[in-house]
Formats: structure tokens, sequence, C-alpha cells
């Protein structure tokens, strides 16, 4: 074995014992996950929290069953066997990750994960020699198939169609007010403000590697300013904007971006080759803050690309004159 490699089975050596075991602990792994996403979804989404509940209480059920049938089979004590123990087994996202993408995001990784389970039992009942164990690890593998029905079903019961349209309509206005607008704020601060010391330093110097520090720092120290700015300037407690920390993270990554978009270009030797690559960078990044603006804040797309456009070409010239004076 190599040094600190951990030795995993293959499904395919695991006894039916162990196939069990594996069942149980991964039943309890998704009853967990499913009330992890109705804790974080109860407050804002309590109709959608009360269809996790639901789905929740099926896998406890499941894993009731695969419990009795060890105890009728094995005996009482069940071997300790996870999903990162078995090789090429199919895992599960972090909670942390799938909670920052947003509601309509956790239905569809609840979905993905009843398909996996769907297809394990499948695998399993196949290998399985024992009568009651495979019918009973086919009975869950169609259970698994059913979830989906069974999720409408409980989507009917707490979430009616205007109910999953005002939830959906709060999501999306979170993740604007959460990720959208910071990093649109931080975008327009790190294209724009880093235009007139970037090529203010590029025609006054015409050295790309000094333009690219200076825009390398300009834009570095912008994304640091503004990240901590945003997070400093609420805690999203009484505004409803969300965490700070991700709302800081968006606007200072951001910042940093659109300052190194035209800045990068000046690792190219040549001054003019640069200076054109880095202007058609700059076009590329003004017209894209106007998408996002017209995408997401519902601003008239005639309105965002005047102001835009016109203060992006005023800050690029007056950094141009001054560079050239």
């Amino acid at each position: 074995m190599i040094p600190g490699v951990t030795s995993r089975k293959r499904f395919s050596d695991l006894s039916e014992q162990e196939v069990l075991a594996l069942a149980i602990s991964s039943e309890e792994d998704d009853a967990r996950i499913y009330r992890q996403y109705a804790e974080m979804l109860r407050k804002d989404y309590p109709a959608s929290a009360k269809v996790f509940d639901g789905m929740a209480e099926e896998e406890d059920e499941h894993r009731r069953r695969l419990i009795e049938l060890h105890k009728k089979r094995f005996g009482e004590v069940i071997p300790l066997i996870r999903r990162e123990h078995v090789s090429g087994f199919y895992a599960r996202r972090p909670v942390w990750l799938v909670e920052n993408l947003g509601l309509e995001r956790i239905r569809d990784e609840a979905e993905a994960m009843e398909r996996d389970a769907e297809r394990f039992y499948r695998m399993a009942a196949e290998r399985t020699t024992d009568a009651d164990t495979r019918k009973l690890l086919g009975d869950l593998a169609a259970a698994e198939a059913d979830h989906k029905e069974a999720a409408d079903e409980l989507e009917r019961k707490h979430l009616d169609e205007d109910t999953r349209t005002r939830e959906n309509r709060e999501a999306h206005r979170q993740f604007v007010l959460t990720w959208v607008q910071p990093g649109l704020a931080g975008l327009m601060d790190g294209s724009v403000s880093t235009l007139a010391p970037i090529f203010a330093t590029a025609f006054a110097t015409q050295d790309t590697w000094t333009t690219f520090l200076v825009g390398l720092a300009a834009s570095i120290g912008a994304g640091i300013s503004m990240g901590f700015t945003e997070a400093a300037s609420d805690d999203g407690v009484l505004s409803g904007r969300g965490s700070p920390v991700k709302r800081g993270l968006s606007s200072g990554v951001m910042t940093t971006i659109g300052g190194l978009g035209h800045a990068l270009p000046y690792l190219i030797a040549d001054f003019w080759t640069a200076t054109i690559i880095a202007i058609i960078v700059v076009f590329i990044e003004l017209w894209a803050i106007v998408w996002i603006q017209n995408r997401f804040m519902e601003t008239p797309f005639w309105r965002a690309t005047f102001q835009v456009v016109l203060g992006g070409a005023l800050v690029f010239a007056a950094g141009a004159l001054i560079g050239a004076g």
C-alpha cells in the first residue's frame, strides 16, 4: 500500500453483511442531509423545509427496515462501513457547498441523491443470494425511484403553486442581494476605477512590466478594500441582504477580476499589442456589466449602456491623457 493512501474496498468485494451495513449508513447520512436542508430553509422557505422533513422521515424508515433485516440475518452488531470506505462509490456534495447555490439547486441535489441511491440498491440486489435481502433491496430501489413521486406529493401537500412561486421569487431576490449586487458593484469598481492608473502608467512609461505591476497592485488593493468595506457595511440582519462574508467575498473577488482583466495583457512584452488587447478586454468588461445590470438588476439596457460605457470611456480617456501628458 502506498504510504499516506487509505486502502478502500471495491464494491464487488463487499460481503452481503457489509452491503447491508453500507446501505444503513447511507440512509443515515441522507436523512441527516435532508434535515440539514430543512433547517437551512426553515426560516425563509418553511414550505420547502417541510418537504425535506418528510423526505428525511422516509430515509429513517428505510434505515429501520434495513436494521431489522440485519438483525435477522447477522445479529445486533453492524459493521462500520461508509461510502468513503468503498472505492468508486458515489459521494455526497458538502452541504455548505450546495446551500450557497440557492433553493432550486438544493432541490436538484435532492433528486440526484435519490437517483444515486436507486442505482446502489439495484446493484446491491443483483449480487445478493438471500431471497429476503434481495427483495428488500429491490423494494428500496423502487422506493428511491418513487421518491420523486413522493416528493411531488409532499410538495402538493406543503408547497402549492403560489407558495412555490413566492419562495422561488424570494430565493432569486436573496441571490441578487447576497451575490449579484455586491459582485456587480465590485466588477464596476475594479473595471472602471483601475482604468486611469493602469493606462496612465502605460502611456507614461510604455513599459509593459511596470504597467502590469501597477495594475496588479491596484486590482488586489481595490479587491481587499471593497471586500472589507462590503462585509463591514451591513451585517445583513435588518436589511435582509444575507451573510456579510458572502457579500464581501463576492465584492472583493469581482473587484480584483475587474482590474486584472485589463492588467494581464501587459504581460505581453510589445507595448502596442498589449495595449490594444487591454482596450478590447475593457470593452468586453463594460458590456458584461451592462448585461448583468439588465439581466439581474432590471436596469433598462440603453440606460445601463449609457451609464457604464460613457463612464468607462471618460475614465479611460482621463488616464490616457494624464499618461501621455
